[in-house]
């Protein structure tokens, strides 16, 4: 059974930095599918930050992330990463990474931006960034 869980969460202030980890274990092949991180804000939908290719082939994020997040994967250490900088208060929320995504070549970007596209899920880190 495939397991994920994060970690790295925690609070700082608008224009700090934060690098969460989400460790994957229990046979979960990393050159097929897609992975990602999303967030949810208090009283808000869960949303798509960013998104790794199989086998960190491609990234994607949402305009929100873009130029300030980095995405990335250690395969030999069965871990994702999000490197968070230039962090602002509406970066605040739950962050979830999210593996299985189907790789969708022939669609731009070709890792899926919906929550219900991914199969396996960790429990959340939470991030509070001050003003």
């Amino acid at each position: 059974q495939v397991q994920v869980l994060e970690s790295g969460g925690g609070s700082v202030q608008t224009g700090g930095s934060l690098r969460l980890s989400c460790r994957v274990s229990g046979g979960y092949i990393y050159g097929t599918y897609c992975m990602a991180w999303f967030r949810q804000a208090p009283e808000k939908e869960r949303e798509g930050v960013a998104g790794i290719y199989p086998g960190g082939s491609g990234t994607v994020f949402a305009a929100s992330a873009k130029d300030r997040f980095t995405i990335s994967l250690d395969s030999g250490d069965h871990t994702l990463y999000l490197q968070m900088d230039s962090m602002k208060p509406e970066d605040t929320g739950m962050y979830y990474c999210a593996v299985g995504g189907p790789l969708m070549p022939y669609y731009a970007p070709s890792c899926p931006g919906e929550s219900i596209d991914y199969s396996y899920w960790g429990h959340g880190t939470e991030v509070t960034v001050g003003a």
